[in-house]
């Protein structure tokens, strides 16, 4: 299902394959003409995808098709043996971990999963934690330190489960501790931000030495619908909201929150789930190398200073 903006780009691929089906069905060489519509076809994909606004990036990340979490796992890594539960209360399907390994190196996995069809969202809780699932990443970091395993979080929440039981059972004071343990982690810790980072939610498994982010990826400290809410009390104002966040990736980027932007397909990810994960999985591995041969110490050091560094403030003069 195209988004709304995608509208003209399908109009046009329709017609490309009219034209196709015409000319086999007649015997008619219109090959010339097809090309033609297949350049004017690119041009408007690029034009498009060039000029998107912030709220159009934010569709782009929550498109049906794009690749989920597990998707990168089953590219990035091998091996993959998912372990449950938080030894605690019980288990949390939406946020996912366990060890793999990578180029023939042990990992520890966490990936926040969201459903790929209705049935698997309601299942996975639309990809929101409840406290178990951050109890269960903490127990997974405690092992990756044990175990001298380098961690690799998949980041694709709207937030964690803001519902009342979530609440009683500790949710804020859970994200904080996952904070707090990622931040000491004495092994290579890499981050991506494959579709939406929401507020502490993506956090809280996202304090890492690296943190990537897929091109029509978006990461915030809250929704544009629940800012737009909030701020003008109306949901319906979530495009204003987007703009005022500057939640996309170059926006990110230029504010130093991650360290590097990983292309996605013309068309953004959904088009091509495939070639996404393969560059994504490059880039995986690019990090990891360039945290190779850090002793512990440096990177704890180079964690805490990376995000004591985040953001910038400006003195009004007189």
């Amino acid at each position: 299902m195209a988004l709304a903006f995608e509208k003209p780009i399908e109009d046009l691929q329709v017609k490309v394959e009219e034209m196709r089906a015409y000319g086999a069905e007649q015997s008619v060489d219109l090959a010339e003409e097809v090309a033609l519509l297949e350049a004017r076809l690119e041009r408007l994909k690029r034009d498009t995808f060039a000029n998107l606004t912030r709220w159009q990036r934010v569709q782009v990340a929550r498109a049906p098709g794009r690749p989920t979490a597990l998707d990168h796992v089953a590219g990035i890594v091998e091996g993959f043996v998912e372990l449950h539960g938080d030894r605690t209360l019980g288990d949390d399907p939406a946020l996912v971990g366990g060890l793999a390994t990578l180029d023939g190196t042990g990992v520890v996995v966490l990936a926040q999963q969201k459903g790929r069809d209705t049935k698997e969202n309601i299942h996975r809780n639309f990809g929101m934690p409840h406290p178990s699932g951050y109890r269960k990443a903490m127990r997974l970091m405690e092992l990756a330190d044990k175990f001298r395993l380098p961690v690799l979080a998949l980041i694709d929440t709207p937030g964690a489960y803001p519902g009342i039981a979530a609440e009683e059972q500790g949710q804020a004071w859970v994200i904080a501790e996952s904070i707090r343990r990622m931040s000491r982690l004495r092994v290579p810790a890499v981050a991506v931000v494959v579709g939406e980072g929401g507020s502490g939610g993506a956090l809280a498994v996202g304090v890492a030495n690296r943190v990537l982010i897929l091109e029509h990826a978006v990461y915030s400290v809250i929704s544009p619908e629940s800012c737009a809410a909030i701020r003008w009390r109306d949901a319906a104002e979530a495009p204003k909201a987007a703009e005022a966040l500057r939640l996309t990736a170059p926006d990110l980027l230029e504010q130093g929150v991650v360290d590097e932007i990983v292309a996605e397909p013309l068309g953004g990810a959904h088009q091509d789930p495939a070639a996404t994960v393969a560059a994504t999985a490059s880039a995986v591995r690019a990090a990891f190398a360039s945290l190779r041969g850090r002793t512990p110490a440096e990177l704890v050091a180079q964690r805490r200073e990376r995000f004591r560094h985040m953001g910038r403030m400006l003195e009004a003069t007189a």
